[in-house]
């Protein structure tokens, strides 16, 4: 027996090289793989880029989201996947949650339910491998004036200090606020130690005269709402 011959990109048909499909076909027609071969350029001594990127993404069971939750660390473990090919896969990425943050306009800011909530937050949460925790500071219409994080902490927990949380608040003249944090596991049940947080800020908000409006857990491409359930 003898071992297959690897035949690199450059060798393949020209509709079937990833960059070349994406000048003749448009971005539309690439798999999955084919876009992150473009963004590695090259594979290892026995695979292309698109097989090495086919080996990496059914690592993440072929699913986008899971892939996205890969860190840099991760992605080196495969032969051929220098520091600087995962930078890449990152940036792009990266991108990709900035253009979906991009809201512009104060209708599109507004707060009426906590989907509204979930849309504006998600971008920021839905794909880290830790927990963070975040507000959406409201004005008096229920408008979005601030978004800003909070706490950064582990795979399971965020310490959140109530006083960081107002002193935010205050400081850009909150009426209301919406509380944001995400599971890393994508599960998106509240723990007991989120209930009693939800409990204590609440506590703090009616003191201070500004509205709690929700607090919203962001799971995988779901969101748990305490408005909605009725733990507020």
């Amino acid at each position: 027996m003898y071992a297959p011959v690897k035949l690199s990109i450059k060798e393949w048909a020209e509709d079937d090289r990833p960059r070349e499909k994406l000048l003749l076909k448009g971005r539309s027609a690439l798999s999955d793989a084919e876009l992150i071969a473009i963004l590695i350029g090259s594979g290892n001594r026995n695979e292309s880029a698109v097989d090495l990127s086919k080996r990496i993404l059914n690592t993440a069971e072929n699913n986008l989201e899971k892939f996205s939750r890969m860190g840099i660390s991760e992605l080196k473990r495969f032969p051929g996947m220098g520091e600087a090919k995962a930078l890449s896969i990152l940036a792009a990425l990266e991108l990709g949650r900035r253009r979906n943050a991009n809201i512009t306009g104060e209708d599109s800011m507004k707060i009426r339910s906590s989907n509204d909530a979930y849309r504006i937050i998600r971008p920021d949460l839905e794909d880290l491998p830790h927990e963070e925790f975040w507000i959406l500071v409201l004005n008096r219409p229920n408008t979005v004036i601030k978004k800003e994080i909070v706490s950064r902490g582990g795979m399971n927990a965020t310490i959140v200090d109530p006083k960081i949380v107002f002193k935010i608040a205050v400081s850009n003249g909150a009426c209301g606020l919406v509380l944001c944090h995400n599971h890393p596991s994508g599960a998106v049940k509240p723990s007991e130690q989120d209930i009693r947080l939800t409990k204590r800020l609440r506590e703090a908000a009616n003191i201070l005269d500004i509205a709690l409006l929700d607090h919203i857990i962001v799971g995988a491409n779901t969101y748990f709402s305490f408005a909605d359930e009725g733990l507020l």
